[in-house]
């Protein structure tokens, strides 16, 4: 009988070794805007995390008022001693950002097991004066396809179904 609590406390003691506690680490920061007027929406703002050494990035979208929260992405065999950077990305309208308020560092944060940036995210949303901010009117090329006309005769769906793309068959 002292024999199998022996091994029943052995066993619960291997497995309670390899159990790691969840600890999810997570930055929390805040986006402003240095031209916009108090009551702006920051809603739908992305902001990404990127820590080195890790191929994950991690993601998050700004509320209302600028906040945002994300999970640090890490492997789970590595500590985190690595660097990680958070990004501003972009939002629903056009943002203008300079490279110095794009970019922050994260630091250790008040709370345990959080982290916040070490200098604030800021954009603009109009263009700084003294710069040239070369905005298009229509920033993605056109979608168009192209379309040869061919005799309706010869029976073939038309070009743009098969055109953008020409399989190469039959090359060793």
């Amino acid at each position: 009988m002292a024999f199998a609590k022996v091994i029943t406390a052995l066993i619960l003691a291997v497995t309670m070794v390899r159990i790691r506690p969840s600890a999810c680490q997570t930055v929390q920061g805040k986006v402003s805007c240095t031209d916009c007027t108090h009551s702006y929406d920051f809603s739908g703002i992305m902001v990404s995390v990127k820590c080195e050494g890790v191929k994950k990035i991690a993601m998050a979208t700004t509320e209302d008022k600028g906040f945002f929260k994300v999970d640090l992405p890490r492997d789970h065999a590595k500590a985190l001693s690595e660097m990680c950077l958070v990004k501003l990305l972009g939002g629903p309208n056009h943002l203008y950002a300079t490279e110095k308020n794009q970019i922050s560092e994260i630091v250790k944060g008040k709370e345990k097991n959080t982290y916040t940036i070490s200098t604030p995210l800021s954009f603009l949303r109009s263009c700084p004066q003294n710069r040239e901010c070369k905005v298009t009117e229509n920033q993605f090329s056109s979608s168009k396809t192209l379309d040869l006309p061919l005799p309706p005769e010869w029976g073939l769906a038309p070009t743009s179904y098969y055109l953008p793309f020409l399989p190469i068959i039959g090359i060793p």
